[in-house]
């Protein structure tokens, strides 16, 4: 078996010496640049260690400790698609707070890299009791108070690989609005027919994977998705009415994004905004943007 690059090894100690001065609990490795997860030296058992990868099932032996998989709490997924480095780390954060993988208000370190040149090259340190450049809003603490963990999870990835990948090649712009549904449809009306309507609940949930190119092809229509806390897709194409004043948004948002901000104001769902023009997906919660993901460059 091969040996872990030299350079990996010195990161992963890093992060580990860094939670360690900073009062982390958590750090978080994206593996996938790594060939080999062995690890040869000492790993703290005072922390909770969260591994983070593209793969479905990324091969490691959880019960083989000379290896980073051995003492892993959970592995993270995040969508496979280009993200840039802040991104992934805001993606995976955001997960692991909403699966209660970390507890609001604590600090952890995040290793991350480039998975074509096989180095972790930069670690984070984030802090969840402030707003910083990644998470914008203390809302988070209740962002699942109205929706299940998986249903967010299952919504955040397919909102990311429709802002990446489009419909067709084109751009598209979007709105998903889950939780707290019966106010949600007080304060919405409809814009077209139902296309949901009459199917069974099993077949229109979130969750379930059939499920995700029937949402690309209605996303390219004016109008909301709006979700049940349990993953129910109830409706598409719904305008939002909710308008509220104590939103304060950033100068330069489009429509939907006040739409977003308004009716999460005043209701206990969560909107994520897929921007047509920026391919930028947000997160809205109390009225306010909890986080901002930026779709990365294209390769040339």
């Amino acid at each position: 078996m091969n040996r872990m690059n030299a350079k990996n090894r010195f990161m992963i100690k890093s992060a580990f010496r860094i939670a360690e001065k900073t009062g982390a609990k958590s750090v978080f490795i994206y593996i996938d640049p790594l060939e080999d997860l062995r690890y040869e030296d000492r790993i703290p058992k005072k922390f909770n260690i969260f591994l983070v990868s593209k793969k479905k099932k990324p091969d490691f032996d959880p019960e083989d400790k000379s290896t980073l998989g051995g003492h892993c709490k959970a592995l993270i997924n995040v969508p496979k698609i280009n993200f840039t480095r802040i991104a992934l780390v805001k993606v995976a954060v955001m997960l692991g707070l909403s699966l209660d993988h970390v507890e609001g208000g604590s600090s952890l370190v995040f290793l991350v890299g480039h998975t074509d040149h096989g180095l972790l090259d930069c670690i984070q340190v984030v802090d969840t009791s402030k707003e910083t450049e990644i998470l914008t809003s203390k809302s988070f603490t209740k962002m699942t108070e109205n929706l299940s963990s998986e249903v967010f999870q299952a919504v955040l990835n397919l909102a990311i690989e429709l802002a990446e990948k489009g419909r067709e090649g084109k751009p598209i712009g979007t709105i998903f609005v889950v939780g707290d549904e019966e106010h949600v449809l007080q304060l919405s009306r409809q814009m077209i027919i139902n296309p949901f309507k009459g199917y069974d609940e099993e077949e229109r949930n979130i969750l379930n994977p059939a499920l995700k190119e029937t949402i690309r092809e209605f996303a390219a229509m004016d109008g909301a998705f709006i979700i049940s806390g349990d993953g129910v897709v109830l409706t598409a194409g719904r305008y939002l009415s909710a308008a509220s004043d104590d939103t304060n948004l950033p100068r330069g948002l489009g429509s939907r994004h006040i739409a977003a901000a308004g009716i999460t104001a005043l209701t206990k769902s969560v909107a994520f905004v897929i921007s047509e023009s920026s391919g930028d997906v947000k997160i809205f919660k109390d009225g306010k943007i909890l986080m901002d993901v930026e779709k990365a460059p294209n390769k040339r």
